[in-house]
């Protein structure tokens, strides 16, 4: 029975190129010089460092387009409050969400069973494995999610016949 795998992934190195960059044209720039600006990449959490909230905005402006043209997709960062630190300086954490949360693995299934399609989901840790009696009918669940689920990152892979 063909069956394909519903993952949401993040290609590391392609993360970490961007980080760098990122801190290559922060160091570059004039208005930041003398200043705690940097990013910090730690496997699955970004940290942003800046002397002010401005400061931060500026150093998104920056990270967020480097990480498009390396092609790792912005939904997947869960900004967290801006904290402050020492003095007037702030850091904001950014967790890179990787693999279907419950919840969202939850809503796929049941987005699926709802659609009265002829194919069944089951949630496998943090993947969703879909089942089916032909390639046409997979497909078609395929191009469902894509529409519906719009505000997470999603691929599908591991094609099985």
């Amino acid at each position: 029975m063909p069956s394909f795998d519903i993952l949401s992934e993040v290609d590391q190195p392609a993360l970490r190129n961007a980080v760098e960059q990122a801190n290559r044209k922060v160091d570059g720039r004039h208005d930041f010089k003398g200043t705690s600006a940097k990013i910090e990449l730690a496997e699955k959490l970004l940290t942003l460092y800046g002397d002010s909230d401005f400061q931060l905005e500026q150093i998104k402006t920056i990270l967020l387009p480097e990480m498009t043209k390396k092609n790792v997709d912005v939904r997947c960062l869960d900004y967290g409050d801006v904290q402050k630190i020492s003095g007037n300086k702030v850091k904001q954490e950014v967790k890179v969400r990787v693999g279907v949360e419950q919840e969202l693995a939850k809503k796929i299934v049941k987005l699926l069973k709802d659609s009265k399609m002829k194919v069944q989901a089951a949630i496998q840790g943090d993947a969703v494995r879909v089942s089916g009696a032909k390639r046409d009918v997979l497909q078609e669940a395929i191009a469902l999610v894509k529409k519906q689920i719009t505000d997470f990152p999603l691929q599908y892979g591991n094609f099985r016949d």
